[in-house]
């Protein structure tokens, strides 16, 4: 029996991606370097394709890369990786949970689809709400006190 991947456009190609990487992802991955290379893939397939993720993704390098700057305390530095990393994730998920909607309802609306998509999208939204918050507390006094040591200089 010979595969047949369906001529209506869908997002990013998803027909070309399944049938042509990955194939046999349903299958268990036969050992821990298989499924670090399925993780990556979806990373990777998420930071290729979703606007979104790769705002994130430099958000969160620069709270990172600002807070080694200041000389943020190593604590503070890892409540700032964490909340990126949290967003990042929500993010990957978020885009899961989509294309499983996407593949269930295909081209039609439903509801309930845009219940379980705008819930995922706004628990993106509340986590990365959330990180702002949390390095906004961490990174404005000292950048304020960096800037007013500059003025008085």
């Amino acid at each position: 029996m010979s595969k047949q991947v369906s001529s209506s456009p869908t997002p990013n190609h998803l027909e070309t991606i399944v049938t042509n990487e990955r194939e046999l992802s349903w299958r268990v991955a036969s050992n821990l370097f298989v499924s670090f290379k399925y993780a990556w893939a979806g990373i990777s397939y998420a930071f290729q394709s979703q606007r979104n993720f790769r705002i994130h993704v430099g958000v969160g390098i620069l709270a990172i890369g600002l807070s080694l700057f200041l000389h943020l305390q190593a604590v503070e530095i890892a409540v700032i990786g964490l909340t990126s990393g949290l967003v990042l994730a929500l993010e990957l998920l978020n885009t899961a949970l989509e294309s499983l909607v996407d593949l269930t309802v295909k081209q039609t609306y439903h509801d309930l689809a845009k219940i379980a998509k705008d819930c995922a999208a706004g628990a993106v939204l509340v986590s990365a709400l959330v990180a702002v918050l949390v390095a906004g507390i961490l990174l404005l006094p000292p950048m304020f006190t960096l800037i007013l040591s500059a003025l008085k200089s």
